[in-house]
């Protein structure tokens, strides 16, 4: 491959995904000529538009609902009948059946076999369903083909290319997402946090200006609420030889929890107003009213001259059956509601509710039971209370009940709404008040839409050795459950240690051996183990065995799966194997068995759900 001339940065998002580049010969430094591809997508049945996002949306028309020439893009077609982009979200609001939504979202779902064709997820049998992993694929390829029709002189094959994904992905879902970008055809290709992707984004921005906005001893907390999670992230600010330099210290769990929710929210508000006049609305035309939602509150957030938003629920099917039903939204509706369900004022020492689940519930994603975005803020500072402590420079005070951000970054269409983002930054410097600290200041200039894949796109380039890095690694640590070998005793089950295979902040590119633990493993079947993360055990080594530990120190994630090829051995045979963990440089983590002989398998996340051997 030939050196590349661009570098190029892709804004995988629930509701809408970018693509952003570096010309690498025009950039020095932190200067770098920046561009924004504007996207070819269909904006109506023969209709294409180029555009800055392209809506991660995909529409499955019937058969005969589209003759071929509506469906043509600029580039040739891959001979799969379907919508990508902004016909698709503008269609599917009308027919729901038939709209994709939230492929990201399901694409790091646990509960369900994400390479199955289930999306969408409550579609009547006649219609066709793609998988999370091919919804994802889709989007990515389209991005693909976009550059290289607008740049054939420099094809997308031959770029540095980065791919951002939530911070709380875990690692089944990182490589469901470079399985992905592999299947649209990214050959090479790094994956980057997008909390890290839009302080890169504001990094570059500055123009070199970031250094006096920012000092040793800052600690910055991004605050990323778009269209499925809210993710959080602590960049600390150090001091190197002179030079400054970000580490990421923590990352927040996975939260299920944003504009979708808020989209759905309102539509459950116009619903009550709808009955209270009479009006009845069925299960398709509430997810119809719920992407009319969608729009009434972009535009209301984000203007803030406009005081209505006329939304229009279609009847069912090809016939008007009593005709559409026209409603609106009102600006103080939508402000006053999702302010105070989404971000109230709270006290630093809240939690996110949990409340017990019922014994049988629909097949959907697992959003956040609470939807308070700022009691799971106050959480997550409050777990990460010591993440400093082992840095130069810091200090942790013993009477701090959470940790301190100095700085606030937002990222997120949410945040549109400069109302939204005061109301974070007042209940943040309320909860520093009280503990008689200096308040945080908000870090401004973000492009809420483009920061993210311009963030990544400046990464690509950073990574070829210029420009501001962010430190940082691996953002949790991770452990296998060992059991305890000990005789059967009725009623009780045989305790386990979790054994630490994979350390916080293991650097990518890097390979740990699992010292003095040797296992045995079946090859030719499937062999399981349980897993487990911690975001704030940060002491623990490899190989470190834990006998007891608090509910909050480590997680149970999806399990490890391994089907060991025989490869010249007997099946069933088992073999005396060490584990070694590897970060790779494209973001992913695995976990490798090595035998005597140095012969390695991978050992799999599992990403099927179901935790059958594949």
């Amino acid at each position: 491959m030939s050196d590349p001339r661009y570098a190029i940065g892709i804004d995988l998002g629930t509701t809408h995904s970018a693509l952003s580049y570096v010309e690498l010969a025009g950039s020095d430094g932190e200067k770098t000529a920046h561009g924004v591809l504007g996207v070819p997508q269909l904006t109506a049945p023969g209709t294409v538009e180029e555009l800055p996002l392209l809506p991660s949306f995909l529409y499955l028309p019937h058969p005969d609902e589209l003759a071929a020439g509506e469906l043509a893009l600029p580039w040739a077609a891959d001979g799969q009948p379907a919508v990508t982009g902004e016909m698709a979200r503008s269609r599917g609001a009308t027919t729901p059946i038939r709209l994709v939504s939230s492929a990201k979202s399901w694409l790091c779902h646990p509960g369900v076999d994400r390479r199955a064709a289930i999306l969408p997820h409550d579609a009547p049998e006649e219609v066709s369903r793609v998988s999370p992993l091919e919804a994802s694929t889709r989007y990515l390829k389209h991005l693909r083909a976009a550059w290289d029709n607008a740049h054939p002189e420099a094809p997308f094959a031959q770029q540095a290319v980065t791919v951002t994904i939530p911070a709380s992905f875990d690692p089944a879902a990182r490589e469901l997402t470079a399985e992905a970008a592999r299947a649209a055809g990214y050959d090479a290709m790094t994956l980057l946090e997008e909390p890290q992707a839009a302080l890169y984004s504001w990094i570059q921005n500055s123009d070199g200006r970031w250094r006096k906005e920012v000092k040793p001893g800052d600690i910055i907390l991004v605050v990323d609420v778009g269209g499925g999670t809210s993710d959080f992230s602590l960049i600390a600010i150090l001091e190197r030889e002179g030079k400054l330099e970000p580490h990421r210290v923590a990352v927040g769990d996975h939260i299920l929890l944003g504009g979708d929710n808020m989209d759905l929210a309102l539509a459950h508000l116009v619903a009550r107003k709808l009955a209270a006049n009479g009006t009845q609305l069925d299960a398709w035309q509430m997810r119809a009213l719920t992407y009319g939602c969608r729009s009434a509150k972009e535009n209301l957030l984000a203007d803030a001259q406009a005081e209505t938003w006329p939304i229009v629920v279609p009847s069912r099917g090809s016939k008007l059956i009593g005709g559409s039903i026209r409603t609106e939204l009102t600006r103080a509706e939508v402000t006053a509601f999702i302010t105070d369900g989404f971000f109230p004022k709270v006290e630093a020492s809240a939690h996110p509710a949990v409340r017990t689940r019922a014994g049988l519930t629909q097949l959907g994603l697992p959003y956040a039971q609470d939807a308070a975005i700022t009691k799971h803020l106050a959480a997550f500072l409050a777990r990460q209370v010591g993440a400093t402590r082992e840095l130069e420079g810091f200090s942790v005070n013993a009477a701090h009940t959470f940790l301190h951000p100095s700085a606030v970054l937002f990222n997120g269409g949410v945040f549109k709404s400069d109302l939204l983002a005061k109301r974070v930054m007042e209940t943040i410097n309320d909860w520093l008040a009280m503990e008689g600290a200096d308040q945080a200041r908000m870090l401004g200039g973000a492009d809420l839409d483009l920061a993210v894949a311009r963030g990544a796109a400046y990464y690509s380039y950073v990574r070829r050795g210029a420009g501001v890095r962010i430190r940082g690694g691996t953002a949790r640590s991770y452990y296998v459950a060992v059991e305890s070998s000990m005789p059967a005793i009725p009623g009780m089950e045989p305790p386990i240690q979790a054994l630490c295979v994979a350390p916080f902040g293991m650097e990518e590119g890097s390979e740990l051996e699992l010292p003095g633990q040797e296992f045995g493993l079946v090859v030719g079947e499937p062999v399981h183990f349980r897993f487990f993360g911690s975001s704030v055990r940060r002491q623990d080594q490899i190989g470190a065995v834990l006998d007891f530990w608090g509910p909050e120190e480590l997680v149970e994630l999806n399990e490890i799966q391994a089907t060991l090829s025989p490869e010249g051995r007997t099946a069933g045979e088992v073999v005396q194997v060490r584990l070694h963990a590897y970060a790779s440089e494209a973001g992913t983590l695995d976990l490798l068995a090595v035998a005597q002989d140095g012969q390695r398998w991978k050992v799999e996340f599992d990403v099927r759900g179901g935790g059958e051997g594949q």
